[in-house]
């Protein structure tokens, strides 16, 4: 395995796409120092995790500060610069940043003694933090995401100029920078601490995992189940990344990873260029709403509504599945029209001898799923699988070493014993594991190559916070200037005016909202903007807190497939060399099934297991969901079991929509209609067969 961020000396790096910027190719003593940093900030964040040794507020600030560091030094100011060495006004703005983000540290009982009325040290300070955030995240994220919240920043310097039904009071130089850099309401907000808490631990979880080798794993596991069915090189995709998205919360990490793979199958196999792309976007994407590691927006949501992340579980699950049966179904129609076959069952490995040679892979996640769902918090169910999946890693490493079979199932035994004693002694004793299979690996054949490995997980974990640790701090702009305004109640009032005509036209202005914004930016701060916009309103409108931030979660979601900017979408193009536009319209087209399910959620919370749901009404509500996605599918695709024709597409599109309403009588009426399709299908396919 190779160093993280390594490329061959005397090569010109190759600059493939990246899902946020352009990151440079380092070699020599500047890698050597950025990967030491990154080990750092990983080792930072688990002694903070482990131990909470800094008040919240120090902590924050010191995450941030790594994440500056780390972001000048890994990211060039203009994507066509030098990218095989670090200009030296990025080496000041590294380091100065960091030094920046300590002075919450330093100055942390001055700064609670004089809340509310900053010196001129603090407003230096915190302009100086809040410009050098918004240039790291135009360097990551792009210039939308910063435009957006610049743009809220001016509304709060100028805002009283603005016509009474948006303006405001005014505010002063001081009160703004004090709100954005001193308190927990801006910069140093739920977000940013979300981040330096659990969501750093859970990506750090998915890269050990991937390191370790879950994606092929998940790979084999696919193949062997559906690989060689009518259109399996797709099917294999859907579940490859299915299954990707329970370690990997990022969708456009999975379309990197397990895109490499599933895209050039699918084009081997007969699909073209453009559906392949499409269908590993669409599957990849759905990871952020599959459990039990899903984006970063469920903790963010967790923390925000304040209820245990396992509710936010519970809600996610069903429509996780239903998210990935609309992507399946969608490949089968399209595969029966095209006419392509799967893989031959020869070539396709058997599941159950991967699942044998791997199992250990799979006992940190079920250790995490068990310790959320027995009420432990996400930071200790995350350290907990981090530490689990380290034990197995240098574990698996030693006990391949072993001849006699007897002995190393006594090994295992241990090992497993010695991990269940974090639950009942603490940290102490796993670091002291942890740290004796580490000395016991550097004796050992291969050893050293796991301990590599162990090391580029750690690197990794830290490159991959980047991007949404920066995106949860330029965020805070936002949530600051709406908390010190108050304007957030403008929108929300429009949204309660207009629902007291129709719902669905409230739901469907919040959906256009998520859509539109999340062509410029990524799924947290979409969901962050829209949910403490809309959210409150469609509460007000007797939506349940948790659906109607579901709400706008999925739809954020599905922004990052929709055009022209498709961050998934982009990412599947450099695989599948074709148009980024076109896999982002096909992807949002394979997608399209799916729009159903918020809507169904919202007006028969059972779909998310929410107000006065039971099995038998929940299962109900599941059976019609399933049906209007197949239903909306065949529409979409134009087939079914043979092609279908105009009249036939409009009379199901009506039928999934009946479906959905959930007004009186609409159910009976969308049942009706999809027997007699069906009935009528299964003669015109009858006679289509004799007739063959």
């Amino acid at each position: 395995m190779t160093d993280p961020l390594h490329h061959t000396p005397g090569q010109q790096p190759a600059v493939e796409f990246q899902e946020h910027g352009v990151q440079r190719q380092l070699g020599g003593n500047a890698l050597k120092l950025l990967i030491a940093l990154a080990l750092c900030f990983s080792t930072y964040q688990l002694i903070v995790a482990a131990f909470s040794p800094l008040s919240s507020l120090v902590m924050r600030s010191l995450h941030v500060g790594f994440l500056l560091m780390i972001t000048f030094l890994l990211y060039p100011a203009h994507k066509h610069g030098k990218l095989s060495s670090i200009a030296w006004y990025d080496w000041l703005l590294s380091f100065g940043g960091f030094a920046l983000g300590t002075y919450q540290w330093i100055f942390e009982a001055d700064l609670i003694q004089r809340a509310g009325d900053p010196t001129t040290a603090d407003l230096v300070v915190g302009t100086l933090i809040v410009v050098l955030v918004f240039e790291a995240a135009r360097r990551i994220l792009g210039l939308a995401l910063p435009i957006v919240c610049g743009t809220f920043l001016l509304y709060g310097f100028f805002g009283q100029y603005l016509p009474d039904a948006i303006a405001h009071r005014g505010f002063g130089y001081d009160q703004i920078i004090g709100q954005l850099f001193t308190g927990t309401e801006g910069i140093f907000g739920i977000p940013t601490m979300v981040s330096a808490t659990y969501i750093f631990l859970f990506i750090l979880f998915g890269a050990f995992l991937e390191h370790a080798g879950m994606i092929n794993l998940f790979n084999s596991l696919a193949l062997g189940l559906v690989g060689h069915t009518k259109g399996g090189p797709a099917k294999v995709a859907v579940i490859s990344s299915g299954f990707m998205g329970t370690i990997s919360g990022s969708g456009v990490a999975n379309v990197l990873t397990v895109g490499q793979f599933t895209i050039p199958l699918m084009k081997r196999f007969g699909y073209s260029a453009v559906f392949a792309g499409a269908v590993e976007a669409t599957a990849s994407m759905g990871g952020q709403i599959m459990p039990p590691v899903m984006g970063a927006v469920a903790f963010i949501m967790a923390e925000t509504l304040n209820v245990p992340y396992v509710e936010i579980v519970k809600a996610a699950i069903i429509p996780a599945v239903l998210y990935y049966v609309t992507a399946f179904w969608m490949v089968h129609l399209e595969a029966g029209r095209a006419g392509l076959k799967g893989l031959p069952k020869e070539d396709c490995p058997n599941p159950w001898k991967a699942l044998k040679e791997s199992w250990y892979l799979a006992l940190p996640l079920a250790a995490l799923v068990a310790m959320l769902f027995h009420g432990f918090t996400p930071m200790f169910a995350g350290l907990t699988g981090l530490a689990l999946t380290t034990i197995l890693i240098l574990g698996a490493a030693l006990a391949a070493r072993m001849s006699n079979l007897a002995f190393r199932y006594v090994f295992w035994l241990g090992l497993g014993l010695a991990a269940a004693s974090f639950l009942t002694w603490g940290i102490y004793p796993v670091i002291a594991i942890i740290f004796a299979l580490s000395l016991a690996c550097l004796k050992v054949k291969g050893g050293r190559k796991t301990l590599h490995t162990i090391r580029s997980s750690l690197v990794d974990g830290a490159k991959q916070a980047l991007p949404v640790g920066i995106a949860c701090a330029v965020v805070g702009v936002i949530i600051g200037v709406l908390t010190l305004t108050g304007a957030a109640s403008s929108f929300a009032g429009y949204i309660l005016e207009v629902g007291k005509t129709s719902l669905f036209l409230s739901l469907f202005l919040t959906m256009l909202v998520c859509l539109v914004l999340g062509m410029g930016i990524p799924t947290i701060p979409n969901y962050i903007i829209t949910s403490s916009i809309a959210a409150p309103a469609l509460l007000k409108l007797g939506v349940p807190l948790i659906v109607s931030h579901m709400f706008v979660f999925y739809f954020g979601i599905m922004a990052d497939l929709t055009p022209p900017v498709a961050l998934a979408a982009f990412a599947a193009a450099s695989i599948a060399k074709a148009s980024p536009m076109r896999i982002g319209w096909k992807a949002t087209h394979i997608a399209i099934a799916g729009f159903v399910i918020p809507y169904m959620a919202v007006y028969a919370p059972e779909l998310m297991l929410q107000g006065n749901w039971t099995v038998f009404s929940s299962s109900y509500i599941v059976c019609k969901a399933v049906l209007a996605i197949v239903l909306w599918g065949g529409a979409a695709v134009g087939y079914m079991w043979t092609p279908l024709k105009l009249i036939e597409r409009v009379f199901i599109t009506i039928a999934a929509l009946m479906l959905v309403v959930a007004l009186p009588v609409t159910d009976e009426i969308g049942f009706a209609m999809a027997v007699l399709f069906f009935v009528w299908h299964a003669r015109q396919n009858r006679r289509a067969l004799l007739t063959a």
